[in-house]
Formats: structure tokens, C-alpha cells, sequence
């Protein structure tokens, strides 16, 4: 991907509508659970995610709002996402997703009164947004890290604050859904996938800019830029 596509280029940061939305849920995994070793960097050796879930894929869902969205937040880097939305996603081509093995819910609990069929046999399948090349910049950001950067290959480490970020020119490698090298926490997507979600209108989906992205519980407020 050369810099000219990876500067012209918008992403987003990818999250569900989260707590108190239309579409909150909980979601439990049933027993067995399984797990394999969390992914480490190729160059140093360091933890970049969590445990992955291992089959079988079983889950109880708690609905807190009115209907089950396309788009949930596991308990680990796991999503579930709706038949529908996996099946338009391998439709159009789109890449960057991995798993998409169906999920057995086993119960859909609902928080609130509501008809029963509302609730009835939602399908789902388990997906994991796989970890880019794509590399968040070091100068750009707004990034405030509680240890100074000693690997450039995951570019990990603990993050304070966060109010705004890009990446680097040249880093991106097409991906429509990723884990970027330096905030593998996070999921970006690219315009293509926002365009896609908006088409489809698929629901629990939340897209915030990476340049408008801000998390800072502690209110330390930005990184300074660099002087020149």
C-alpha cells in the first residue's frame, strides 16, 4: 500500500453502542471455555491480546435493551456478529475479519418485559479482527504512554490517555478491520468499512474517527505535539 493511499485514507475506531444503548447485552460464555495462548509479538516477545477463545463457541445472552444488535462485544478480543452481517461482509470482499464460526446461544435472557419472539434462536458467528501492519505514528499522536517505546516491530505498552491519533504513512496494508501496531487494544476500520456498515445499516455499531478518538480516565489531557 503505498503513502499516498495510506494519507488519503480515514479510519475509524470500531466499538459497539455500549451501555444504555438500544442494543446493550451482556454476554457469558457457557463451560466449557477453552483457551489458547495469548498472541506475542514476533520480535520481542511481548503479550499483544488477550487468551484466545477456543471451541466449542457456546454463550448466554443478557439483553439490557430492547433488541439483540448485529454487531457484540465479547468478553475477550472476540465479536459476535449477526448472519446477515458475516454473510455481506465475505459477499463484498471486505478483509481484516478471521474466525467466522457460528456461536450455539444457548440462552437469550431478557432484562426487560417483551414478546417472546423477539428473542427467538438469534444466529451468530464468532469473528477476530486480525493484528495489521498498520502502525500508529509516533510523532502525530496524541498518545500519552506510562513507559517509554522499546520495541519497533508491536511498538506495545501502556497507554495513559488518548486524544486523537493517525498512522503512519506507508504502514497500512489494506485491511478493512485491524489491530494497528502500537494500540492493538483497539479495532480500526477503514472508509470502506464504514461505508459498508452504513449500506447495510447494520446496528451496535459505533465509528469514531482515529483523530477524534479520546479516552483519558484520568484527565491528563493530549500528548503535546513536537516543536519544530
Amino acid at each position: 500500500m503505498d503513502s499516498d493511499a495510506t494519507t488519503s485514507q480515514r479510519f475509524f475506531v470500531l466499538e459497539e453502542g455500549g451501555v444504555g444503548s438500544r442494543y446493550d447485552v451482556n454476554v457469558e460464555k457457557v463451560e466449557p471455555v477453552n483457551r489458547a495462548d495469548a498472541p506475542r509479538c514476533p520480535h520481542c516477545g511481548d503479550i499483544i491480546g488477550l487468551l484466545k477463545w477456543l471451541p466449542p463457541y457456546r454463550v448466554k445472552l443478557e439483553l439490557h435493551g430492547d433488541e439483540l444488535g448485529d454487531f457484540i462485544k465479547g468478553p475477550g478480543n472476540e465479536r459476535l456478529i449477526s448472519e446477515r452481517f458475516a454473510e455481506a461482509f465475505r459477499a463484498e470482499g471486505l478483509i481484516g475479519l478471521e474466525g467466522f464460526h457460528p456461536v450455539e446461544v444457548v440462552r437469550v435472557r431478557s432484562m426487560r418485559k417483551r414478546p417472546r419472539q423477539l428473542l427467538s434462536e438469534p444466529r451468530y458467528f464468532v469473528v477476530w479482527s486480525c493484528f495489521g501492519r498498520a502502525a500508529v505514528d509516533l510523532i502525530l499522536n496524541r498518545v500519552r504512554f506510562s513507559n517509554p517505546l522499546t520495541c519497533t516491530e508491536c511498538r506495545s505498552t501502556s497507554i495513559d490517555a488518548t486524544h486523537g491519533f493517525v498512522l503512519e504513512p506507508d504502514t497500512w496494508a489494506g485491511e478493512d478491520v485491524f489491530r494497528p501496531r502500537g494500540m492493538q487494544g483497539r479495532v480500526v476500520v477503514s472508509e470502506r468499512f464504514k461505508d459498508f456498515v452504513e449500506r447495510h445499516g447494520l446496528t451496535n455499531v459505533r465509528l469514531t474517527p482515529t483523530e477524534q478518538f479520546v479516552q483519558d480516565p484520568s484527565h491528563l489531557g493530549p500528548a503535546p505535539l513536537p516543536t519544530t
